[in-house]
């Protein structure tokens, strides 16, 4: 009789620890991107204004500049503006990241990341990455290409600012945004408008981001104090975001080009047909500057935030399957 209930209770022992695996992952990650991308704020808002314009004249004084023109026009609220959408958007965005990829090391490669003799190879970690970069731009991109719309709407892009003065007496909020690109834009389409360009970029990123944090990881020495563990993941996850940011970065530029596009093509000063039709016009119109415009203000947002996003992923996850 003991046996029969041991048989149909081994089961479900199993169900719920796959289960708390997946819920684990999905928090811990949904965690560390919100407090990640809170804490660069500023720098994430500079860098869309930087890469949506076509000329420097608004922002010309470089990236410590730019923050500190900001806070004169805006004060602090400007630097933060569109925050609480970026979390809103930053929490599943970067939850479904570490859920795919925990799905893709335990039922795909079947790894288990508490056995430290089991490791992936450097082609599964790529495809790792790249599946759960693609799966988490689908599953958040409206509310990017909103947050995208709402860095600009209130910043000093003179064109901009000046063809809109009469139209728009107090810049517009988040669902309203999002109404009026869905019912002016094609519906669902419009919503998604630039994702192409987007997967180009963020999947590659992603996929190297999560391939050198997790191949440099493995130099990190195992017997040491918290404190210089926490050192430690800090620094490979300042190492790996910058080196994927830096070689993915003409494609994060042609996202956000094409998702503020249908907000004044003239005014903004650019028009593109398609992705290899951006990529010719920028080389020609602006040189090869023009594919790393704002690139040093990404960096600044992009070290740190992977940095502080792996340890707090790390934490929070080891914290949560404690419990």
């Amino acid at each position: 009789m003991t046996d029969v209930v041991v048989a149909v209770e081994q089961p479900n022992g199993v169900k719920q620890l796959l289960q708390r695996d997946a819920s684990v992952a999905f928090l811990a990650g949904g965690l560390a991107g919100a407090i990640s991308r809170t804490v660069v704020s500023p720098f994430e808002r500079v860098k869309i204004l930087l890469q949506v314009q076509s000329s420097s004249e608004s922002y010309g004084g470089g990236v410590t500049s730019a923050v500190r023109q900001i806070y004169q026009e805006e004060g602090v609220k400007g630097l933060f503006r569109g925050n609480g959408l970026n979390c809103i958007r930053v929490f599943p965005y970067s939850a479904v990241q570490f859920l795919v990829y925990e799905g893709c090391k335990k039922y795909m490669f079947h790894v288990d990341d508490r056995n430290t003799d089991q490791r992936l190879s450097t082609a599964q970690r790529l495809f790792g990455g790249a599946l759960c970069g693609g799966a988490s731009v689908f599953a958040t991109y409206p509310l990017d290409l909103v947050r995208t719309r709402l860095a600009i709407q209130t910043a000093n892009l003179r064109k901009l600012q000046k063809a809109k003065a009469n139209s728009i007496a107090k810049p517009p909020g988040v669902w309203q945004v999002m109404r009026a690109t869905y019912l002016q834009e094609g519906g669902i389409r419009g919503l998604y408008r630039g994702v192409w360009p987007t997967n180009l970029g963020v999947v590659p990123y992603v996929a190297l981001n999560f391939c050198v944090y997790e191949q440099l990881r493995e130099f990190v020495p195992t017997n040491g104090d918290t404190g210089s563990s926490s050192m430690y993941m800090l620094a490979i996850g300042a190492i790996s975001g910058g080196v994927a940011q830096t070689a993915t970065y003409p494609f994060d530029l042609l996202r956000r080009r094409f998702q503020v596009l249908a907000m004044g093509q003239s005014e903004l000063g650019f028009k593109y047909s398609g992705v290899i039709d951006a990529l010719i016009t920028i080389g020609k119109t602006e040189g090869v500057r023009g594919y790393y415009r704002g690139l040093t203000a990404n960096l600044f947002k992009v070290i740190p935030s992977t940095a502080v996003s792996w340890l707090v992923y790390e934490l929070a996850r080891d914290s949560l399957r404690k419990l």
